[in-house]
């Protein structure tokens, strides 16, 4: 299988939904986001590496995946389908595994609790939408799960290992039929995973033996660790991600926001034509500005100065290729003003908050940069595009210990007009 689940999964778990979570839990942004960096390993780990369940297995092929995307929220707070899982992967785990996800992310042990609903909602409803989609069995959906144990190689973060989890007391003296050749071979493939358990089922052989993938996974986690500081704890990802974008989940989960100047979305006026956007947004304050006839007298020293900022784009977290639901919007009324004033020209621009390594922060910036550019070819306004720069913390203005939601300022897209 070619798919990588993790990145259908990560894009139910965005910025947008975090943001949502934040205030309905009253909790910190950076905080429910820290929680589902945790969660997401060791509730995709269990699944994963228990695919025969058949817990597991009804969940995944049941009819409710539309309806557990459609509202977190809601369809995971009381779902038993949800309960089953949780209770098949985690048992009597599960209130220490809350414990220490609450202290790590500094969040309540409520909110822990029902982020992990939401997480293993995510997780099946991704699952289960893909296999309907393909029309996978049973047995093909096990197939699947067990190819992607490697995907969570890189998903435990920095402060939670077996230990910090308490997983690692119940797995010190394995017996010795419970570690076979293809332990050795799953070994190879996972260093660092979601550490879970399933009770021991007699009618299901693999979740009977969770020490075959526990205990290698407790040693290689340390190894991964150590690997990790010896790059300034900075993750190689995926050639989906920036290989130095190790920051994302934890420090950069609201990809870039714009300052949005209202929340009120209205028709703007483009010659006749109305777009959907912010009050006094983007699109409003680019189409004053064409109005004006000020562009054509100006030369591009003078449109340097200028940047207007996206307010209704967000990348999906983890991601400099993939945007959340509805960004695509303000991307089209972007190439609609453009179409609509043919001689102008605008460069794309990428900024970071100042956390992090300023290598990897303009890496990160121009490769976002750089995927807004290539939308805009698509929509048709390539040749209006001068170029795509990443400029990383350069102009960043909020410290680098202030609150996240503080810095989400300085993680933003922006376009200016130029000649």
């Amino acid at each position: 299988m070619s798919v990588n689940i993790i990145d259908l999964i990560q894009g139910q778990l965005g910025s947008a939904l975090i943001t949502r979570l934040a205030a309905q839990l009253q909790e910190s942004e950076s905080g429910i986001s820290k929680a589902i960096s945790g969660l997401l390993p060791v509730v995709f780990g269990g699944i994963a590496n228990n695919s025969t369940h058949p817990a597991i297995l009804d969940a995944v092929t049941g009819d409710h995946h539309s309806a557990l995307l459609g509202n977190l929220q809601e369809s995971t707070a009381a779902s038993p389908t949800i309960t089953a899982v949780v209770s098949a992967i985690l048992g009597e785990k599960t209130n220490g595994i809350l414990d220490k996800i609450s202290e790590f992310s500094g969040i309540s042990n409520a909110s822990s609790g029902s982020l992990l609903n939401i997480v293993a909602g995510a997780i099946i409803g991704s699952i289960g939408k893909y296999a309907a989609d393909q029309n996978m069995e049973r047995s093909e959906i096990s197939t699947l799960l067990d190819s992607q144990k490697s995907a969570v190689a890189s998903m435990l973060p920095i402060g939670l290992s077996a230990s910090a989890l308490g997983l690692e007391n119940k797995f010190e003296q394995p017996a010795p039929s419970q570690t076979t050749t293809s332990d050795a071979e799953s070994t190879a493939r996972i260093t660092r995973a979601g550490h879970t358990h399933l009770p021991p089922n007699p009618d299901d052989k693999e979740s009977g033996s969770v020490l075959k993938w526990l205990i290698p996974l407790v040693l290689l986690t340390l190894a991964a660790w150590f690997l990790w500081k010896q790059c300034d704890n900075r993750e190689t990802t995926s050639t989906e991600n920036l290989a130095s974008d190790s920051t994302i989940i934890q420090e950069d989960t609201v990809a870039f926001q714009g300052n949005t100047p209202s929340a009120t979305i209205t028709d703007i006026d483009l010659n006749g034509t109305p777009l959907k956007g912010y009050a006094n947004g983007m699109e409003q304050q680019m189409i004053d500005f064409l109005k004006s006839g000020n562009y054509q007298n100006a030369d591009d020293n003078a449109l340097k100065e200028t940047w207007y900022d996206f307010d209704n784009v967000q990348f999906q977290m983890g991601s400099y290729n993939k945007l959340e639901p509805g960004s695509e919007g303000q991307l089209e009324n972007l190439a609609k003003i453009l179409k609509a004033y043919p001689e102008v020209k605008i460069k794309v621009g990428g900024y970071t908050d100042k956390v992090g390594d300023e290598a990897a922060n303009v890496n990160l910036s121009q490769q976002r940069a750089n995927f807004i550019k290539s939308e805009l070819e698509k929509l048709g306004v390539g040749s209006q595009v001068t170029g795509a720069e990443g400029y990383g913390s350069q102009h960043a203005t909020i410290p680098a210990d202030a609150s996240d939601e503080a810095r989400a300022v300085d993680r933003r897209m922006s376009v200016r007009f130029t000649k």
